[in-house]
């Protein structure tokens, strides 16, 4: 398992987010406090607090979680 921080700050970020993770057959968990919903899920992600960063949990290979990293880099949350 992998991990990164986001931060999704629009809807139309959520929904490039969603289609980056769609592309990957493994599992991908987003964490917001206590809630981890699919990060394939638009209404899922929605449903969160995403006013504040995220947490990304990435159930595959270390090569498919680095083509997944160059994905979604415009919304990677500063460590």
């Amino acid at each position: 398992m992998h991990t990164c921080s986001l931060s999704l700050g629009s809807v139309a970020q959520v929904k490039l987010f969603v289609d980056a993770a769609s592309r990957y057959p493994c599992e991908i968990d987003v964490l917001s406090g206590r809630y981890v919903v699919d990060a394939k899920s638009i209404l899922g992600l929605l449903s969160l607090d995403l006013t504040k960063p995220v947490s990304v949990e990435f159930h595959g290979d270390g090569e498919q979680f680095a083509a997944f990293l160059a994905d979604i880099a415009p919304f990677r949350a500063e460590a």
